[in-house]
């Protein structure tokens, strides 16, 4: 069976990262969310002045932050069998690096986490309000123990993510 979304992952960093665990977190929080595919998303590591720069170009913030959501633009019509695209994830690699280690967490889990957060933005969840923080880890931390990571295991995201 295909997987529901197609994961095209660009290591502008060529950080050591196993990109299976990566692609495995993006598709069981599409699946689990109930896209049904065919649907793509991107996930982009890369740097921290490249993050920065996209926070203050995107949302006005001047600092860097782990991983920024870039929903895209539903477009009109019917496409059939054509792939839906969902977004991109951008994950600044040096910056979540530091948080996992500074946390005493496993890289890995850690990145895990950030894709699952910043898919189910790109699906379309918001940590705006205390209602909607409240539903948003509870299906993050459902996606996580799926993936067999424990939510207390993994670093607290630091701020709002979705550009």
């Amino acid at each position: 069976m295909t997987p529901p979304v197609d994961v095209d992952i660009q290591n502008t960093v060529s950080a050591p990262v196993d990109d299976s665990a990566l692609v495995r977190a993006a598709q069981h929080t599409a699946q689990m969310e109930g896209v049904t595919g065919p649907a793509e998303v991107s996930i982009v590591l890369t740097t921290d002045e490249h993050v920065a720069m996209l926070n203050l170009h995107f949302r006005g913030l001047d600092a860097p932050t782990d991983i920024l959501s870039f929903p895209a633009d539903p477009l009109p019509g019917d496409f059939g069998e054509e792939a839906r695209y969902l977004g991109d994830l951008v994950i600044a690699f040096p910056y979540a690096s530091r948080q996992a280690a500074r946390e005493g967490h496993a890289l890995l889990d850690s990145l895990q986490l950030l894709v699952v957060h910043g898919m189910l933005h790109l699906l379309g969840w918001d940590h705006d309000t205390p209602e909607h923080r409240a539903a948003m880890w509870a299906r993050q931390d459902a996606a996580l123990l799926a993936l067999g990571i424990s939510p207390a295991l993994v670093p607290p995201l630091e701020d709002d993510t979705h550009a």
